[in-house]
């Protein structure tokens, strides 16, 4: 059994400043090799099944870089649907089964984290997020998103460091009115029904959102 993803690549990077001028955030380089590269070695694994990108800014670079590699894209260019619209538009793609979601401004040393998150997946569960304690964090700006019970449940409080690594059921997006919408919405859903779960990333991880970034994931990739 496998298990389809989406790959996050249709925002803006407008924190990326002037490397976003001529080129989508995804196609800024960590490493010597576009940000969306180093997502999709992260599902390259047998347990991935379909690969879907959306697409919003400069699409056609990110069509065109990913030509002949087995990837269907979710168009958004008329409008950008923030990640939880963005999700609800690609379903068509995906299928009506619980979906990997993933960012693509992070990079990663350590275990495959997609597979971390595929180990841990429980049919309980609405929603597993991979979380990253901030002693293993790079990069990011942000105080903390969740904490984790002794249950595998995840609770707001500016502890653990969300990823951008999800595997979500999607029937909660259904009942959101907007066209678009964040990821928090049903996730605020799904944690008031104590559906919400997390799971620890064991290696590190560097949110690149922004210039400086560039450098701090490339120290710790060693490169």
């Amino acid at each position: 059994m496998t298990m389809p993803a989406l790959l996050f690549a249709a925002g803006l990077g407008t924190r990326m400043g002037p490397l976003v001028a001529d080129r989508p955030k995804p196609l800024v380089q960590v490493a010597g090799r576009p940000l969306i590269d180093h997502a999709l070695e992260q599902i390259d694994i047998p347990a991935v099944g379909a690969r879907v990108v959306n697409l919003h800014y400069k699409p056609d670079m990110l069509r065109d870089h990913l030509q002949g590699r087995g990837i269907t894209f979710s168009d958004e260019s008329e409008r950008l649907l923030e990640t939880g619209g963005g999700l609800r538009h690609a379903l068509p793609l995906l299928g009506s089964g619980p979906v990997i979601t993933m960012n693509t401004d992070a990079v990663w040393k350590g275990p495959n984290p997609v597979q971390i998150v595929l180990d841990a997946w429980r049919d309980e569960m609405e929603a597993l997020l991979l979380i990253v304690p901030k002693a293993q964090v790079s990069g990011h700006l942000g105080k903390g998103d969740f904490r984790i019970d002794d249950a595998g449940r995840l609770h707001r409080a500016p502890e653990s460091i969300y990823t951008g690594l999800q595997i979500i059921r999607t029937e909660t997006l259904d009942q959101v009115t907007e066209d678009a919408f964040s990821m928090n919405v049903v996730w605020n859903q799904m944690a008031a029904r104590g559906g919400l779960y997390g799971v620890s990333y064991t290696g590190q991880w560097c949110d690149v959102g922004q210039p400086s970034s560039i450098a701090l994931a490339e120290a710790m990739l060693d490169v």
